[in-house]
């Protein structure tokens, strides 16, 4: 009987999968990131890149982040969506569509430790930012949103964080943290759905970052579910001080300096 090569090389690949070094660290923080992520509806690419770009290389910590982020926020869609403001959040998604490819070409050219060290160098400038106590009482209009859009598009190719610039604009501002948190989640989710295609079409898809997130995807909807729960749309000062916790940990747990 035959055996198919394809089917070999799936197994070889899910069994170096499941022995990847630090996949215990994965586990925590996929655990982590979706308590947090159902939450606020941000915060999980924070917790799981320093991880990630610790155990894998830096389009295959993309690869993983997305596998996972596809599916976890499912259960927490639908309300999002009731709550959310449609309209600013297609308006950031398509500034980020404009700006990805620069953010991936800048990617492409620098060394895993740079990509860490950017990692949590965007981490810190928006901790710093948040914990001034500057808020934003202006308009937020199409151009700004837009905007904010482009740079959150570029920060996804470079340091696969497409949260930061958006997290600084809604965190600073006077919406009520129900819509910020649901905004939060449409947006992340939309720039999946982009992202997953793009890297498919260059062939950026690793095979074993794949597997390594569908492995992890059952643990992180559950999280996911968890942190919704423990969402109370009236409590704004609980939500902040979530924010900047997970903020300021993730800066500090992915700086390069503490790879052996």
């Amino acid at each position: 009987m035959a055996v198919d090569n394809t089917q070999i090389s799936m197994l070889d690949a899910f069994q170096t999968a499941l022995h990847t070094e630090g996949l215990f660290w994965l586990v925590l923080s996929i655990l982590a990131a979706g308590v947090v992520r159902g939450f606020s509806g941000f915060g999980s690419a924070m917790i799981i890149m320093p991880a990630a770009s610790s155990v894998l290389s830096p389009f295959s910590a993309l690869v993983f982040l997305m596998t996972v982020e596809f599916f976890g926020p499912l259960p927490n869609l639908r309300n999002a969506l009731q709550t959310g403001h449609l309209g600013e959040t297609a308006r950031l998604i398509l500034g980020a569509i404009v700006a990805l490819p620069l953010g991936l070409f800048a990617l492409s050219v620098v060394s895993p430790d740079a990509f860490g060290w950017a990692v949590s160098g965007i981490v810190l400038v928006l901790l710093c930012i948040l914990l001034t106590g500057w808020r934003y009482t202006g308009p937020m209009g199409p151009r700004m949103i837009f905007g904010t859009g482009l740079l959150g598009g570029f920060s996804t190719g470079f340091v696969g964080l497409p949260g930061p610039p958006v997290i600084m604009l809604y965190m600073a501002s006077s919406k009520p943290i129900a819509v910020i948190r649901a905004n939060f989640l449409l947006y992340l989710f939309g720039m999946d759905l982009v992202m997953l295609p793009a890297f498919w079409a260059l062939g950026w898809l690793d095979l074993k970052a794949v597997i390594v997130g569908v492995v992890l995807i059952g643990p992180y909807i559950i999280a996911n579910i968890v942190g919704a729960r423990l969402f109370n749309p009236q409590a704004e000062g609980q939500f902040r001080t979530v924010a900047y916790i997970v903020i300021a940990a993730s800066a500090i747990l992915g700086l390069p300096l503490w790879k052996g």
